[in-house]
């Protein structure tokens, strides 16, 4: 059996096509994993994903786990490139991994989220949406606010919320635990940056986070 190791760093790389390398030990035992070929973190509004993919390169054996949970098992494949389909958090959204030959016994794998490259998908949801982190009450949480449906979530769940008009613009009033939390939409007054929002929690500015 080819291992990780001698097939994978001869694969393209790019950042939805992951490649371990020698030094690096996968998540799980390598009892449970051999296969393990590619692991993707996917920030989606619920939470951020992990995504692992199994690749047996001499039985075609195709596992994918979504947070540890395993979520397509083929243990005999004739065909060893092709297409896995599944779905992610809360929202069920589409991801597929790719697999392709890239020559001799080496593989590429690439994940795609709704159709788009990982890459893609990412770089227009950074258009789409912001994401806060803090840290209340010894709890670490991740609010998410979807601008285009203006959905806030926060560690998973969709929050209920009431709008407010305000002199300046709008706000999105919502709780986590006893804390009054707001998001606060303005015009930035420039075409390009359109409309600016910024979270506001215990009347204090929350910095955004970067993902």
């Amino acid at each position: 059996m080819v291992n990780k190791q001698t097939v994978l760093p001869t694969m393209a790389s790019g950042d939805d096509s992951p490649i371990f390398e020698d030094d690096e030990s996968p998540p799980y035992s390598l009892e449970k994993m051999t296969d393990l070929v590619a692991v993707w973190e996917v920030a989606l509004s619920d939470e951020v994903h992990k995504i692992e993919f199994e690749h047996g390169t001499t039985s075609g054996k195709r596992v994918v786990y979504v947070d540890g949970k395993e979520v397509i098992r083929k243990e005999w494949m004739f065909k060893l490139v092709g297409k896995e389909t599944f779905y992610v958090g809360a929202a069920k959204t589409k991801a597929t991994i790719n697999i392709d030959a890239v020559g001799g016994f080496a593989y590429e794998y690439t994940l795609e989220i709704n159709g788009k490259s990982l890459k893609k998908y990412m770089e227009n949801r950074s258009k789409t949406t912001n994401t806060w982190v803090l840290h209340l009450d010894s709890e670490d949480f991740r609010v998410v606010l979807e601008k285009d449906t203006l959905d806030v979530w926060c560690n998973g769940k969709k929050m209920e919320t009431a709008g407010e008009f305000v002199d300046d613009g709008t706000e999105t009033h919502f709780n986590i635990g006893n804390h009054d939390c707001y998001i606060k939409a303005v015009s930035s007054g420039k075409r390009k940056e359109g409309i600016i929002h910024s979270l506001i929690v215990d009347n204090r500015e929350i910095p955004e986070t970067v993902e």
